[in-house]
């Protein structure tokens, strides 16, 4: 049951930053494709299983935030990448800020890949 959750959880990832990545193009681009019902849920969606499998993995390994550095650092990554992720989707007033934010989101979103296969803080340095 772990492959495949752990699996399913790579796979969400993936389906997530994709997504993400077409997100911030339209919305620097000012496309009406960012307006589609599908483009409001379909994140929601992936993001709430991504979020589901990550917390069944914590529970199932026993490893907690307070307890495990890297799993702490990857948790607070995602609140910084969720905050940087907005500003570039909605909140950003000019195609210049969204443009800008959703690179730092993109590059805070790798920080947490390299923590989650390393399993350090440092992310792919440690």
């Amino acid at each position: 049951m772990y492959t495949l959750i752990k699996h399913l959880h790579v796979t969400l990832a993936a389906a997530s930053i994709t997504l993400f990545t077409i997100r911030a193009w339209w919305s620097v681009r000012d496309a009406p494709g960012l307006r589609r019902p599908w483009v409001r849920v379909l994140p929601h969606v992936i993001d709430t299983g991504l979020l589901a499998c990550g917390v069944t993995l914590m529970v199932m390994l026993r490893v907690w935030p307070q307890q495990t550095p890297w799993l702490a650092a990857k948790l607070v990554a995602l609140l910084v990448y969720i905050g940087l992720g907005t500003v570039a989707i909605k909140r950003g007033r000019s195609a210049t800020t969204r443009a800008a934010f959703a690179l730092l989101a993109m590059a805070v979103f790798a920080y947490m890949v390299g923590v989650a296969v390393r399993h350090h803080p440092a992310s792919w340095l440690g």
